[in-house]
């Protein structure tokens, strides 16, 4: 990149895939996991799938963390090196500390990096859908755009973008404080299947069903009644379940009118709470 470019960074939570990350040069800084005190950093010392197989070991010695304002500070300077302005875009701040690390970082660097222009921008969401506001800007930026038309962009993808998910089980979720731990473990008892939808910031229960094929079915019709027959963009999700995830995106290619579709893992920083065999859809019109 020229030094009068606007470089990107956001989380590895987006879900992005590698070839995209590398494609628009878009530097990744990623939390951390933790397990029976070793400390991994997601993607990078570990897979997804072998996250979601230590989450299936033993649920109460994994944990997670946001990534500590230091490893922003880093991926701020080497971006700085190759671009006059930097545009941060990171998971919802209403569900991690995340956006504060970020915030935090620019602080640091305001006398160092006095003459880069950082800009941190809170997707208002998570995953691929955050995946989508990242790309957003990033797209923008390679057709000429400068900082405001990027931000205008990943603004306007983050307003409209939708996320839904089905999880294999509810054994899990009580990791989000939304339901006791002990209702958790009734609901793995009877095999429901929750599914979560996303909207202002942080996730909602939207319904039970008793089989993950009636989920995937619901995730399928909220999309249809979103979209219709207008081109779509659509990231499927899957946690460690490449099967069903690679049959969801290929009915999703079927069925709909796509400008793209790809299919990635999902994160396991989300699925601390989701669980392994996790299916979900972000998607989104253009206007």
């Amino acid at each position: 990149m020229a030094k009068d470019s606007v470089g990107i960074v956001t989380d590895s939570i987006g879900c992005i895939p590698r070839d995209m990350v590398d494609e628009y040069g878009i530097e990744i800084v990623s939390p951390n996991i933790y397990f029976n005190g070793s400390v991994f950093r997601d993607w990078i010392d570990i897979t997804p799938s072998q996250a979601y197989q230590l989450l299936e070991k033993d649920p109460d010695r994994f944990t997670t963390s946001a990534p500590p304002p230091e490893a922003f500070v880093e991926a701020y300077r080497k971006v700085s090196q190759r671009a006059a302005s930097i545009l941060c875009i990171t998971l919802s701040s209403r569900v991690s500390t995340v956006h504060s690390a970020a915030v935090a970082a620019k602080e640091q660097l305001k006398d160092e990096l006095a003459d880069t222009n950082i800009v941190v921008l809170d997707s208002r969401t998570c995953t691929g859908a955050e995946g989508f506001v990242v790309l957003a800007g990033a797209r923008a930026l390679s057709r000429g755009c400068d900082m405001v038309g990027a931000v205008k962009a990943a603004e306007g993808v983050s307003e409209k973008v939708d996320l839904i998910f089905v999880l294999e089980t509810i054994r899990h979720a009580y990791r989000t404080g939304r339901i006791p731990k002990i209702a958790s473990q009734i609901g793995a008892w009877l095999s429901v299947k929750p599914v979560i939808t996303w909207r202002d910031g942080i996730a909602h229960f939207r319904c039970m069903t008793r089989s993950k094929e009636r989920g995937v079915e619901l995730l399928v019709d909220a999309m249809r009644k979103g979209v219709g027959d207008k081109p779509v963009h659509v990231a499927v999700h899957h946690a460690d379940a490449v099967d069903e995830g690679q049959r969801l995106t290929e009915r999703v290619q079927r069925e709909f009118n796509c400008a793209e579709v790809w299919l990635t893992e999902f994160s396991p920083i989300m699925g601390y709470s989701t669980g392994r065999g996790t299916l979900g859809l972000a998607y989104y019109t253009d206007d």
